[in-house]
């Protein structure tokens, strides 16, 4: 995983904002096309690695582990491993990430309408 610099000023303005702003703490945990896209298809239930890839044909598999130990790491999903041969690997919401549903339901009708605003013949 990458380290982000700590000593520079963008990465220590956008942790002050953080710290003053829930909304922006929020959005830095979830926001991002991948994360955010990862939490709605777990919304519905446990997926494994595959599944998700599957489900993300876009993503790349370094990307994918990245995104899912970010997921991990901040407490919105969990990571299960089955003790079988071959290795099997669930992943699912916590109880924290299971409330980012309505949230992600609010997002999807107001990106509906915003594309039909700004799209418009």
């Amino acid at each position: 995983m990458s380290k982000i610099k700590t000593t520079s000023t963008n990465f220590a303005n956008k942790q002050a904002l953080a710290d003053e702003c829930s909304e922006v703490y929020a959005a830095n945990i979830i926001g991002g096309q991948w994360a955010l896209a990862i939490c709605s298809w777990l919304i519905n239930g446990k997926l494994r690695f595959g599944e998700l890839r599957k489900r993300l044909p876009n993503i790349t598999e370094r990307m994918l582990t990245l995104q899912l130990q970010k997921l991990e790491e901040n407490k919105i999903l969990k990571r299960t491993v089955y003790p079988e041969v071959p290795p099997r690997v669930e992943y699912e919401l916590t109880p924290i990430g299971y409330e980012l549903k309505p949230i992600i339901e609010q997002l999807e009708n107001w990106g509906k309408k915003h594309k039909e605003l700004v799209f418009l013949p």
